[in-house]
């Protein structure tokens, strides 16, 4: 019975250890951007907030999103129709130049192909700024 009881207790430390192991591993590449080969990535947030923009890795628990872009409905005052228009950020009241974003709010991030209609506006909209 002492001999079930060891070998019990030895294979319990063994399988703690081993699943210490895999939390120590996971935590060390979980802070690892996705690499997606495209020069734009949409970000999703949990909020509903949708931001397209060059991502990279931030300090910590953020991601950073610089060149951010955002779709805004207008509506026409004379037709009432509403229509969505890509906005470029940097306009606003603190002119902030990139967005932090804590990871725990991103819902998901998805590449932006270039030859998509987002991408074409995003490169409309630089050249303009240009």
């Amino acid at each position: 019975m002492q001999k079930l009881v060891e070998c019990t207790t030895a294979l319990a430390m063994i399988v703690i250890a081993a699943a210490l192991c895999v939390l120590a591993y996971q935590g060390t590449h979980s802070h690892k951007a996705p690499e997606f080969g495209t020069s734009y990535q949409a970000v999703a947030l949990m909020n509903g907030q949708l931001f397209y923009g060059r991502l990279e890795e931030g300090e910590d628990e953020y991601l950073v999103l610089h060149d951010v872009f955002y779709i805004q409905g207008r509506q026409n005052p004379e037709t009432k129709a509403v229509a969505s228009v890509l906005i470029k950020r940097g306009g606003e009241a603190h002119n902030p130049d990139r967005m932090m974003i804590n990871r725990q709010q991103v819902l998901l991030i998805e590449p932006v192909k270039a030859d998509s209609q987002i991408a074409k506006l995003i490169a409309e909209q630089n050249s303009k700024s240009q």
